[in-house]
């Protein structure tokens, strides 16, 4: 009988209430990183997000977004993407690579202008510690 009860208790929670919630694991300071990524690399003062997600349990961590340079951006402006990996998923993050839209920018990039954009972001980067 007590089985029974629990079932049927289970049988009617929510899928929400038994499941962590996706941004449970989201790292705030992560996306920020990832941010300051782009605008370092766009030059830009400043970014809109769409869709922002960060992966601080992965080997090695990051965080992939959506953004937009205009400043009045909606939602269908929101087509530009960027990937960014770090050496760990916690402060201070060092960068070890990042991918805009499908060019990648790391250390051991074969194209010499992608090996120096990646260079420069990280020298940024470095700066802000």
């Amino acid at each position: 009988m007590k089985y029974t009860l629990l079932a049927a208790a289970l049988l009617a929670a929510t899928p929400a209430t038994l499941l962590p919630s996706p941004a449970a694991a989201q790292s705030q300071q992560l996306e920020q990183a990832c941010i300051t990524v782009a605008k370092n690399f766009l030059l830009v003062p400043s970014i809109k997000t769409g869709i922002v997600q960060s992966f601080p349990e992965l080997d090695p961590p990051g965080a992939r977004l959506t953004y937009s340079t205009r400043e009045d951006a909606k939602p269908t402006d929101f087509t530009n993407e960027i990937e960014c990996e770090f050496d760990k998923g916690q402060p201070p993050f060092r960068l070890q690579r990042f991918c805009i839209s499908d060019t990648c920018y790391g250390p051991n990039e074969q194209d010499q202008d992608n090996r120096r954009r990646y260079q420069e972001v990280k020298a940024l980067m470095d700066r802000q510690k």
